[in-house]
Order: C-alpha cells, then sequence, then structure tokens
C-alpha cells in the first residue's frame, strides 16, 4: 500500500479530483485485475459494458483511492492494489457483474477482485453470486407476468361464458 503524502503536487491533486468527479457519476463500482488483457480484448470487454451504461477505466490506485476517501468511502482500499481496472455503474450492477464474469469465462486473465455496491463492499465471492441474480428489469417483467396472469386468465373464462351463451342463443 503507498504511502499518502503530506503534500500534493498541483498536477496530482488536479488528477485526484478529475477522478474524484468521474465517480460521483456512477453508483456502484466493480474492481477488475486486467494483467494479462491484450488491448483486442480490453477494447471487446468495454464494448460489452457500454451497452449495460457502464463504463471501464483503468485506474491509477493512489488516485482512486484518496478520491474514494474524500467520497467517504474507506473500505475499497483492498481492491486497489496491483493493475486495477475500475467498472463504474450507473445501474443494473449485476448486469455488469455478469458480462465481466462470462468475460473471465472466455478470458481467464480478467479477474474480478470485488465491488461496491450501495455502499456495500461484496468480495469476490460475494459479486459473483450477485451476478448470477436476476436483474431488475428481468425481476419487473416477472413480477408483471405474475400479476397480468390472473386477469389473463378471467379475461379468458369471461369470453368462453359469452362465447358459450352466444353459441346457446343461436341454437
Amino acid at each position: 500500500m503507498a504511502i499518502k503524502a503530506k503534500q500534493l503536487q498541483p498536477a496530482k491533486t488536479k488528477a485526484i479530483e478529475e477522478t474524484k468527479e468521474v465517480f460521483q457519476n456512477y453508483n456502484d463500482f466493480i474492481f477488475a485485475n486486467y494483467r494479462g488483457l491484450t488491448v483486442e480484448q480490453i477494447t471487446e470487454l468495454r464494448n460489452q459494458l457500454r451497452a449495460k451504461n457502464c463504463e471501464f477505466k483503468v485506474v491509477k490506485n493512489n488516485f482512486a483511492r484518496v478520491a474514494f476517501e474524500e467520497m467517504k468511502i474507506d473500505n475499497v482500499a483492498e481492491y486497489l492494489a496491483g493493475p486495477t481496472a475500475v467498472a463504474m455503474v450507473k445501474e443494473d450492477s449485476n448486469e455488469v457483474a455478469k458480462v465481466m464474469f462470462e468475460f473471465s469465462k472466455d478470458v481467464p486473465a480478467l479477474e474480478v477482485k470485488g465491488a461496491l455496491v450501495g455502499n456495500e463492499i461484496y468480495d469476490q465471492a460475494k459479486i459473483e453470486a450477485f451476478s448470477k441474480l436476476p436483474g431488475k428489469k428481468q425481476l419487473i417483467a416477472m413480477i408483471a407476468s405474475t400479476i397480468n396472469a390472473p386477469v389473463q386468465k378471467l379475461a379468458a373464462t369471461l369470453q368462453a361464458y359469452v362465447d358459450k351463451k352466444q353459441a346457446e342463443g343461436a341454437n
């Protein structure tokens, strides 16, 4: 772990502020080790994540650590060691985690370290379990279909009754 200097250089202070400004635009963060990935693989992963409204950036660990501390998020320092890339998510973090774990099956060099989801730290096992849950949109669709099913059955029953009465009246 790096030692925080007492007096930061102006360029570094500016870089930390820029990092903090970027982080403040996102709700959740998934940390990954990208060592061993080729430029093409990182580009492919970024494209897949961009489709989920997510940015995937390589960060300088010290800048990110200080930026998180200034945002009053102190418990992510353990994930900011070694080559680190951060998937920054606005919504549906489990969909992004799902993409990252699917990608890591094909490209084992990508290692998901952990995550910060809704002010809670997830270790690698917990974020992997989280990635297997249905996403927010899937859950809404499931609830809507569950609510809609009884109404459809009632409508079908009433229509069958009307059809029966019309058939009896026609005879």
